[in-house]
Order: C-alpha cells, then structure tokens, then sequence
C-alpha cells in the first residue's frame, strides 16, 4: 500500500461522518476536513476504496460494485458505534454518496465536485470502447500541492482506461437514482473545476428529489476542494449546514 492510502478512524461523539475519497484518490486526500470534523467532537470514518492506493494494476480489477462495496462496509462499521451517520464524499466519493442515500436512511449528505459531466481537456470522446481496452493505460499528471499531507501527493501516475469505464458507468446509474434520492443535501462545487464541469452541481440540484437542497459555487477554487486554499470556507459550510 503506498503512503497515505491507508484509511483513518477519529474516534470523537455519537454522531459519525463516512468521508468517501474519489477515483483514483486516497483516504489522506480527507484528513484536513476529517481532522476537523474530530475536533467538533465527530466520530470520522474515511475508508479505502477497492483497488485503490496500491497499484494501477488492482484499480483496474476492480469495479463501480467493488468501490460501492468499500462504502457499505464503512457505513456498516460506523453503523455500529454511532447513533446517526453523515456521509461526504469528494469527487467520484460524491457519485458513490448518492448512491447509498438511494439505497440507506441518512440524515443528511454533501457531495464535493461531483462530476456527472467530465471536463472535455481530459479526453473523454477518444476513450475506446470497454472491450478494446486491455490493460491500456492513460498518464495522468497534478501539480505538487503544498500547505496539505505530503502524501496527498501519492496519487497514481497511470490510470487504467478499463476504469474511466466504470467510473463513466456509475455517473450513469447515478444519474438515473437521482430522484429516488430524497436525504437533506449540499452540493458543493468549485467555479475553476477543470475536472468535473462546474454544471455537474446544477444538474444534481435539477435533479435530485430531496425537498431540502442547497448549492454553493466555491470561487477561485478547483476540483480538490478538501485540499485547496479556500479548504476553511468549505470546512465551514460543511460543519454548518450538518448542525443546521
């Protein structure tokens, strides 16, 4: 397992919060707005996803299935030490968030930078079809970030094409369980998001069929919400609208 993959428990007060990292992602990417969430007295769960923070060659064994799987277990394990469960999830963990609000009771759910649309720069359209792919592989490149755990920076260097499939697949189940969600929900997106179009956040708010939602555009901000420089705003907003 590479460094910062593993995932984290903060044992805090009766009221739990499942953090749920994105594609290609690691758990340590949430230990900022983890940490936080501890220190207002929040018991904080963050758990890997499958295929995830080893190696290129385990993600591209795994499925959509699989990293669902990996939040069921989280939810069940926090299940049993909290009275009630709040789940946020970043990126793709946003996709993976609605998705169990579909299918479990929970009191409320925040999504960040979920992408139901992907940004055109990444390539999407020259994506081959599932069965031409192999174990073909895409480099994938982000800036060194400063001022967060070093090992935020660990991140594959290769993303397996069979994956960008599956992730593409779970956008589109999650497009289609929208309106079934009904749970309390924030939707948070960054205005400089050049990987999941800003639009993603209105199409979620259209769509999903929670009576009680609200939106934020986060400006000056990209796709790493929980680790980028307005991270404070967005710890803010996040802790306010669960106590609200």
């Amino acid at each position: 397992m590479i460094e910062g993959g593993q995932p984290f428990f903060m044992t805090g007060g009766s009221s739990g919060v499942l953090l749920i990292h994105g594609f290609t992602g690691l758990p340590v990417e949430l230990f900022l707005l983890g940490q936080f969430l501890n220190q207002q007295n929040f018991t904080v769960l963050c758990p890997r996803l499958a295929g995830h923070g080893t190696t290129e060659n385990d993600l591209m064994r795994t499925t959509k299935d699989d990293w669902f799987n990996s939040v069921l277990d989280g939810f069940e394990i926090l299940r049993g030490v909290c009275d009630k469960i709040f789940v946020i999830g970043h990126s793709m963990g946003g996709l993976l968030t609605l998705k169990l609000a579909a299918e479990r009771e929970i009191p409320k759910i925040i999504t960040l930078a979920a992408p139901i649309f992907i940004d055109d720069g990444l390539g999407i359209k020259n994506l081959p079809p599932k069965e031409l792919c192999g174990n073909a592989c895409t480099f994938t490149q982000r800036r060194k970030l400063d001022d967060v755990p070093p090992a935020v920076n660990y991140v594959y260097k290769k993303t397996p094409l069979i994956s960008v499939h599956e992730l593409l697949d779970l956008i589109g189940d999650v497009k289609n369980l929208l309106p079934t969600v009904k749970t309390p929900i924030l939707i948070m997106h960054g205005e400089e998001d050049h990987t999941a179009q800003p639009r993603s956040a209105r199409f979620i708010f259209d769509n999903v069929g929670s009576s009680v939602k609200k939106i934020i555009t986060v400006p000056n901000s990209g796709h790493l919400l929980p680790l980028d420089e307005n991270r404070d705003f967005v710890f803010d907003e996040v802790l306010n609208f669960i106590r609200s």
